[in-house]
């Protein structure tokens, strides 16, 4: 295994540890402010707030590039398959119309905004302004992101674990032989 794999392994372990430290750090903000209002926790939030820790977790383990990282593609895998399954909770939340839908007003930009300290009757986004419009939008870019990391960094192992193998059974054919 080259060193430019190992260089590439290393910058998709960075950036996806970038990304899924960046929707952690908006969604446990959140999650705050919810426990701060005494509601109820969407659902959809908190498995992506579990899929983030994980992701955390995983990319902190293996972001020293030995040789066993490339190893590790089973649960690359695993975390693709999460993010996908996180991004996709995430934009159905809202749809095409990201902060003008009912679920960014009545919930994400409602409590965001700190609207609930001093109650309003949302009808609309004209009624709380666009706060936490950003946030959001950033949560739903950089899950796209650690999807995308997580989606190619089990195809690179993968492909350098079979190159491996195959390397070695050619070794041994040479072996045999001479």
């Amino acid at each position: 295994m080259g060193a430019d794999a190992k260089v590439l392994q290393l910058g998709l372990r960075i950036w996806q540890l970038i990304c899924s430290v960046i929707v952690l750090g908006i969604l446990g903000s959140f999650l705050h402010r919810l426990s701060d209002a005494g509601v109820s926790r969407d659902g959809r939030v908190v498995y992506s707030i579990v899929t983030a820790s994980i992701s955390t977790v995983f990319s902190i383990v293996f972001i020293v590039p030995l040789l066993y990282d490339f190893l590790a593609f089973p649960g690359d895998f695993i975390l693709w398959i999460m993010w996908l399954i996180t991004f996709c909770l995430l934009i159905t939340r809202t749809g095409g119309s990201t902060c003008t839908s009912p679920w960014f007003w009545d919930y994400w930009g409602y409590y965001w905004g700190g609207w609930w300290r001093r109650p309003i009757i949302v009808t609309g986004p004209a009624d709380i302004g666009y706060s936490g419009c950003a946030e959001w939008r950033t949560v739903l870019a950089f899950s796209f992101m650690a999807m995308f990391a997580f989606f190619v960094s089990p195809i690179l192992g993968a492909y350098f674990v079979v190159r491996y193998w195959k390397g070695t059974k050619d070794d041994k054919r040479t072996e045999k032989v001479g």
